[in-house]
């Protein structure tokens, strides 16, 4: 791999210009707008995007997607779970997501089958606990506490958050009100 040049005074200067995370040896560094994968992106704590798909009972803020970074096999961002708040049933179609619990104690309940009697089973989490989602799994997210928000981070092996939202848990395989568990 060659060495990087000495930058020379034009780069100083580019380097000084509000570009942040650009790096001014890429193509259509002249142009002034580069495409969007050829570059790293940072996007800050106080950028992150709630006009993405959302659960009743919950807020999503959405980092990565393609339309902010244009990215076509993630989305990441943030959810956050109010005191005491449910959020709606739901899956995320195709989706692939992990969940990385940042603050609180969130909830995470499913319906399960595997004893040949639908149960709801609730997965406790602290922060630091990781929890994976497989695609089309009903499921919803519960803040027990009564006065602090559960803040999770969400990865999603799709380019935009995919939300669909259900009117009750269902065993993945069953058909909605053909097994609910009681409780």
């Amino acid at each position: 791999m060659a060495p990087h040049p000495a930058p020379s005074s034009s780069d100083d200067e580019s380097a000084a210009a509000p570009h942040d995370a650009f790096h001014p040896d890429l193509p259509g560094h002249a142009s002034g707008a580069p495409p969007l994968n050829s570059r790293l992106h940072h996007i800050r704590a106080d950028a992150l995007d709630g006009e993405t798909a959302q659960t009743g009972g919950m807020r999503r803020f959405a980092a990565i997607s393609g339309r902010s970074v244009g990215s076509e096999r993630i989305w990441m961002g943030q959810t956050h779970v109010a005191p005491s708040t449910a959020s709606s049933d739901h899956h995320h179609g195709a989706s692939e997501t992990a969940i990385h619990v940042i603050k609180g104690h969130p909830e995470f309940v499913f319906l399960d089958d595997s004893d040949g009697t639908p149960q709801e089973i609730r997965i406790r989490t602290a922060p630091g606990d990781y929890v994976f989602v497989p695609p089309y799994v009903p499921h919803r997210e519960e803040n027990p506490s009564p006065d602090e928000e559960a803040v999770v981070v969400i990865a999603r092996s799709t380019q935009e958050a995919v939300v669909v939202n259900l009117p009750e848990l269902y065993v993945l395989g069953g058909e909605p009100g053909a097994g609910r568990a009681e409780g």
